[in-house]
């Protein structure tokens, strides 16, 4: 399964892509929504980890943008900065699940997992 994490917070996102890729996932690295939808163009993911304030482009940006090209692809919103509203608005978007940061990596394991089945 591959797995795109698009988020400007680059620490975060390279632990995540290594505690990832130890449990065997072939994963992709944004820090950026507009660097995701580039390398969405270079190669097609199944989950995109998609934070939802970033500089360029915020979170629902990309969604749509995503929606538009690959509504295929399942989206798991994560924010430190989390209101519900923006949470039930990915959803209603088509995202597959929204998580608040510091999101626990069990919690976040089992939503690929959930994600990855539906």
């Amino acid at each position: 399964m591959k797995i795109l994490i698009v988020d400007d917070e680059k620490e975060f996102a390279n632990t995540l892509c290594q505690r990832l890729t130890l449990r065997k996932y072939e994963v992709m690295e944004a820090h950026s929504g507009k660097e995701g939808l580039t390398v969405l163009e270079e190669s097609a993911a199944d989950i995109v980890l998609l934070d939802l304030k970033m500089p360029d482009m915020d979170g629902l940006e990309f969604l749509a943008a995503l929606r538009r090209k690959q509504p295929q692809t399942k989206v798991i919103m994560l924010t430190g900065h989390g209101s519900g509203e923006a949470g039930e608005q990915a959803l209603a978007m088509g995202a597959s699940a929204y998580l608040m940061k510091p999101v626990d990596f069990t919690e976040l394991l089992k939503t690929v997992e959930e994600a990855a089945s539906a």
